[in-house]
């Protein structure tokens, strides 16, 4: 009697052979088969035993200290979840790295948005401005000196800092193009550093200086396969570009042009729309937007936002001052007149989240100043009217 395959019951033949087991035989695809089946069994199991939050988890930490902004911290959220379990997996499927390009007018969070999502993942962070940055040949910093500030940031730790994050502040400085709307860039610094960051940006290998002193200073291998670049900047005239693609061209028949519904009362917002077309004609480079593929839309505060930000985060500006207060024994409160004093102040002078502590600090420091020597004053308000001095 033929031997057949204990799994899909194929008959041992000159094409077929068969591994026979102590109760049972398998064929070769079954053997193939089962191995792979094994293989993500192990792998599944190794990435759930792996502890880093899941996106809605991540979300939910950073809704603490951050007001609105959902569609980035939900993109934000996936695109790092998706970074670390990459680099967590034993799959052999080759998960490329997913950068990510933060847009968004200055004063909407991305910095800060950077600064709580590290936090919250237990990473290093490296701040750089790509202002500061040039080409090799020129006087200011190279982009190697980005991987020495993470690894400054991870205290020296190189395996720590081949998982940190690397946030380069003003990327679109370095576009390489002027527009309409935008001001002349440093072609120095333009596509020059874009071209000097690909080598970093992707999986490689880089010798960093590390040490302080002359005495200490030495050369370390540092691999880059799997720390997360994201890059950020205000990208001032890019939805001109997203409109002028999305904008249907107008035509014209014998020198005439053909009448079309008017939609001047129609506010688009087309920044949503970026694509990585758009942030190409910007100015830059094909190779370094394809190593930045996730793109993340930060939208212009509301006066709601700004007044939510002084109240709701953990850390919010109010919350701050009642806690230096509140180790005086005083306890703060601040009047809804302050509250909206303070936004449209800070709407006023076009400064975002950033600017709403510098619109009260000098005011409060005087306040500071003043209270601590009435030691029977237990609870204080704060009014617009105290904000003007008046």
């Amino acid at each position: 009697m033929s031997k057949q395959c204990s799994f899909c019951g194929t008959t041992e033949d000159t094409n077929v052979v068969l591994l026979e087991g102590a109760e049972a035989n398998i064929c070769k695809d079954c053997a193939v088969s089962s191995l792979e089946a094994f293989e993500e069994m192990v792998e599944t199991q190794i990435t759930q035993s792996n502890t880093f939050l899941k996106p809605h988890q991540i979300k939910e930490e950073l809704d603490k200290y951050i007001v609105g902004q959902d569609d980035a911290k939900k993109i934000l959220s996936v695109a790092v979840y998706n970074h670390y379990k990459r680099i967590h997996s034993n799959s052999k499927v080759d998960i490329q790295k997913t950068n990510i390009m933060l847009i968004g007018p200055t004063g909407s969070g991305k910095t800060y948005l950077m600064q709580i999502l590290a936090k919250v993942l237990n990473v290093p962070l490296a701040i750089v401005d790509s202002t500061s940055l040039t080409e090799a040949g020129y006087v200011g910093e190279d982009v190697e000196s980005i991987l020495e500030k993470l690894i400054q940031k991870a205290d020296g730790d190189i395996k720590r800092a081949e998982k940190g994050i690397i946030y380069i502040d003003e990327i679109d400085k370095i576009a390489n193009k002027s527009i309409e709307g935008r001001k002349n860039t440093r072609d120095i610094s333009g596509e020059g550093v874009q071209q000097a960051l690909l080598k970093i940006v992707e999986d490689s290998e880089v010798y960093v200086n590390v040490g302080g002193s002359p005495t200490t200073k030495r050369k370390v291998l540092l691999n880059t396969k799997n720390i997360l670049f994201v890059c950020g900047g205000a990208f001032v005239g890019i939805n001109d570009i997203v409109k002028k693609r999305l904008e249907p061209k107008k035509t014209s028949s014998i020198g005439f042009s053909l009448p079309t519904e008017s939609k001047a009362e129609e506010k688009v917002d087309y920044d949503k729309d970026v694509t990585q077309q758009d942030v190409i004609e910007f100015g830059f480079i094909p190779e370094f937007v394809g190593r930045v593929p996730v793109v993340a839309i930060l939208k212009p505060l509301s006066k709601e936002d700004l007044a939510n930000i002084l109240v709701k985060p953990k850390n919010s500006v109010i919350k701050q001052y009642q806690a230096l207060f509140r180790m005086d024994g005083v306890r703060l409160k601040f009047h809804q007149s302050a509250i909206d004093y303070i936004v449209e102040e800070a709407e006023r002078k076009k400064v975002g989240a950033r600017g709403l502590k510098g619109v009260i600090e000098k005011r409060m420091y005087d306040i500071m100043f003043e209270l601590p020597k009435q030691s029977d004053v237990k609870s204080y308000t704060i009014t617009k009217d105290v904000l003007l001095n008046k």
